[in-house]
């Protein structure tokens, strides 16, 4: 209840009223005239009336106040019991303070974010949220069921007490593995540094712990790092393009979980320089179009010889004006042959230049695990053919003696269209149009013998044959048409991009491997791709990061690719294996907050709950008792846990009674003048 005043005047003019009648009232004090108080009650009877004194009551209805509930579902959250008991303390919390009078209870749940950034449990965050439409007078507090591990406390809390309930136990143990730093690239043949760490957090930090790894699913040996320690690890680099690098700690004396025991990091392998020997025999119009595309690209080391005067070809042409270079095959075939990265015969014929035995070599070459590309023309269906030599072990066509001349477009053979090399080359034939690319005019007839054939010529025969031979792979091209595309005749074809294929999947790029699985996270979700050449893919299975495994059903999305999809809202490494392939993909960062340090704790939270006026207590002591407390009492004690009791409300509806009447005011005024007329005639 209040008084307020409703100016039956403006209120300049009733200011101007009251401003006369003061000096009208000290005029007559100043000269002692008779009446003057009486003047001065007859001033005031008239400012008061005209200033239209009301008495105002204000009805009020009573406002609830929220509390709020935050129960932690995050990813630490899902070790041992944690998370049947804080559901269970929650659940016993919000039946309690729903028994309250004018209290609204709000529950939000926090889950780890393992799609965005790393930010790891965000409490606060979504504790602001829950209490965005709320006005500070009306909230009673919070509760935090939780394992302590929160990443976004704020120094201080302005959302009135926070009271923290920790799930776990004192005292836990983990071991944790990190990584420090790793490098992004490294030169293929070369090492790759990764500096780990690893923590046995809450125990004795000496010792060693055995530190296991693997390089694109493959075992690489195992390191022993000191605990405690940053310790650089070198890792070889095989291959170009990306190489996935895992490294697992073995079990420490106590562990909480072993999620955070794993760490994965890709390494891109680039080539320093790409030595490639090229051996040409009879000139022809495609050889320039091998030498300018090897040497067009910066990243090839080109060593180029061209057989151009063979044995029997007698005259008396000087030889020191026969060739510049000495042809030196020796040092070539038999002490630098391991240096080369691709070997290619283009159309080359056995005359004797070279031993036997050197063709013996580079077949033990490709064994070993070198690649070799043979460009074949006439020659090679003669009796001058390398066929005819020890190469013959690891050509996977064998000639015919035959040639086809006739016109042809060379077409991919459902091989091909499963194939990484000739997938999706530009122009290539498909179930409803043949290739749009020009012709060529002559193919070697041969029959495959092993590999895979991936084009064809004339009646299917065999134009691009693939294999793989011991360590190595062999590449064999059926004729020697290929500079008709390099040149445009009828529209031209891919050659450039055909022969970029065949040179990268012949030195084992990983992206043109036809039998590969692989996994990709993003938004939330893993996607598994199986490449086979196969009519089917063996079945895969998916393990997440907390070691469960589950399979994962695959669907052929275009020939040789098939592909299957899964949640992965966990941080941490997800393995798929089918028994013989198998890929790791890590959802977040290297050492994402999450996992970093699993241990239930209260020390995050206490300085929070210590500025707000709330407490932290375990909940392995017990269910604290709830106490409804006024605003500016403790709001914990022993045992206990308080909410605010802010009694906020808000007016529905204003009475106003005017506190002078029109008809007193005219008695007032009339009366108080009457006084002071009566006093002035005394």
């Amino acid at each position: 209840m209040s008084i307020a005043f409703a100016p039956l005047i403006p209120l300049s003019v009733l200011w101007t009223v009251i401003a006369g009648a003061v000096l009208l009232a000290a005029y007559a004090f100043y000269v002692h005239a008779h009446g003057a108080w009486a003047r001065l009650i007859a001033l005031a009877a008239l400012a008061l009336a005209l200033s239209g004194p009301m008495l105002v009551r204000e009805n009020r209805e009573p406002l609830s106040d929220v509390a709020v509930i935050v129960l932690d579902h995050s990813q630490s959250m899902q070790i041992g019991n944690r998370l049947a008991d804080a559901d269970r303390a929650a659940a016993a919390l919000k039946q309690r303070l729903q028994r309250e009078k004018n209290l609204e209870v709000r529950t939000v749940t926090v889950t780890t974010n393992a799609a965005g950034e790393d930010t790891g449990t965000e409490a606060f965050t979504a504790l602001n949220a829950a209490l965005a439409d709320v006005p500070p007078a009306r909230v009673a507090g919070a509760f935090l069921v939780t394992d302590g591990e929160v990443h976004d406390a704020p120094s201080k809390p302005r959302l009135g007490p926070v009271q923290a309930l920790i799930v776990g136990k004192r005292g836990e143990r983990d071991r944790k593995l990190s990584v420090i730093d790793a490098a992004r690239y490294a030169i293929v043949g070369q090492k790759a540094q990764i500096v780990v760490r690893v923590d046995d957090l809450g125990g004795v930090n000496t010792g060693k712990a055995r530190v296991n790894l693997r390089i694109d699913g493959a075992d690489a040996g195992a390191r022993d790092v000191p605990l405690g320690k940053n310790t650089p690890i070198e890792v070889p680099i095989g291959h170009e393009g990306e190489s996935v690098v895992e490294l697992e700690s073995e079990p420490g004396p106590s562990e909480l979980t072993l999620q955070n025991n794993r760490a994965v990091v890709p390494i891109n392998g680039v080539r320093d320089r790409l030595r490639v020997l090229l051996v040409s025999g009879e000139p022809h119009a495609g050889e320039r179009v091998w030498r300018s595309l090897l040497k067009g690209d910066p990243s090839v080391d080109l060593v180029h010889f061209t057989i151009l005067r063979p044995p029997e070809k007698q005259d008396q042409t000087p030889i020191k004006e026969l060739s510049l270079i000495v042809f030196p095959t020796r040092e070539l075939f038999d002490e630098k042959l391991d240096g080369f990265d691709l070997v290619i015969f283009d159309r080359y014929s056995e005359h004797g230049i070279l031993p036997l035995a050197y063709f013996e070599n580079i077949a033990g070459y490709v064994y070993d695990g070198g690649a070799l590309l043979v460009s074949s023309g006439p020659e090679f269906a003669g009796p001058m053919s390398i066929y005819h030599t020890p190469l013959a072990s690891v050509l996977p066509a064998q000639p015919t003696s035959q040639i086809i001349a006739r016109p042809f477009k060379p077409e991919v053979t459902a091989q091909g269209l499963a194939h990484p090399v000739t997938r999706d080359l530009p122009g290539a034939n498909t179930d409803k149009a043949p290739p749009s690319w020009g012709r060529w005019f002559r193919v070697i007839a041969a029959q495959k013998v092993t590999g895979e054939t991936l084009m064809s010529g004339p009646d299917g025969a065999p134009l691009l044959v693939l294999d793989r031979v011991g360590k190595g792979r062999v590449a064999e091209l059926l004729s020697d048409q290929g500079w008709l595309w390099a040149r445009g005749f009828e529209g031209g074809g891919p050659e450039a991009e055909l022969l970029r294929r065949l040179a990268h999947w012949l030195m084992k790029e990983p992206e043109l491997e036809e039998e590969k699985l692989t996994a990709t996270i993003s938004g939330g979700d893993i996607t598994i791709e199986r490449r086979t050449m196969a009519e089917a893919p063996p079945p895969v299975t998916l393990t997440d990061p907390a070691g469960q495994q589950s399979p994962v059903p695959l669907a052929k999305v275009e020939p040789g690719i098939w592909r299957g999809s899964a949640k992965a809202d966990a941080l941490g490494l997800y393995r798929v294996s089918d028994g013989k392939l198998s890929a790791v993909a890590a959802a977040g960062p290297l050492n994402p907050k999450e996992v970093a340090d699993m241990r239930a704790t209260d020390a995050i939270l206490a300085p929070v709950a210590e500025e707000s006026g709330g407490s932290v207590r375990w909940l392995s002591d017990g269910m604290p008792e709830i106490r409804r407390v006024g605003r500016g009492h403790r709001m914990a004690g022993d045992g206990w846990m308080g909410i605010a009791d802010n009694r906020a409300s808000r007016v529905t509806s204003i009475d106003e009674t005017a506190l002078l009447p029109p008809w007193l005011a005219l008695l007032l005024l009339i009366g108080t003048l009457m006084l002071a007329w009566r006093q002035e005639g005394r």
